[in-house]
């Protein structure tokens, strides 16, 4: 079933990643998952990571393994602004398997809640891109 389309751009600290016209955008936000249609209600959101979904159509949906950030719904526009933003094919297995053994090993020595936190997000963001590049943690 064809939906009505809209505006959506995801952007991070390096650049652009996709600006293009979707059907649906599929993320997830700090309270849960969220599917934005064309016409949605104003809305700003604090995003974890997962795999951001964009839905050109039924058949064609984009994928990227994202990290933490905000959505930003407007004017029937949507804004993805994240710290990462990665095609899943485009995931260095063993760099981020490399990554998420090292924030394991940082979490046990971490002093401070902070510290603590800090590697607790990072094994989280870690482990989300490995499930997206497929296979898991």
């Amino acid at each position: 079933m064809a939906r009505t389309k809209f505006p959506v751009e995801v952007l991070t600290p390096e650049g652009e990643v996709f600006n293009d016209e979707v059907e649906m955008v599929s993320t997830r936000t700090s309270v849960g998952s969220i599917g934005i249609l064309a016409n949605h209600s104003p809305l700003m959101a604090i995003l974890d990571p997962c795999e951001l979904r964009l839905y050109r159509s039924d058949s064609d949906v984009v994928s990227f393994a994202q990290g933490e950030g905000y959505l930003q719904v407007v004017d029937n526009t949507a804004m993805v602004l994240v710290e990462e933003a990665h095609a899943p094919e485009e995931i260095d297995r063993s760099d981020v398997e490399s990554r998420l053994q090292e924030a394991r090993n940082s979490l046990e020595d971490a002093e401070g809640d902070e510290e603590r936190a800090r590697y607790e997000r990072n094994i989280k963001r870690y482990e989300t891109f490995l499930e997206v590049a497929g296979g898991g943690s």
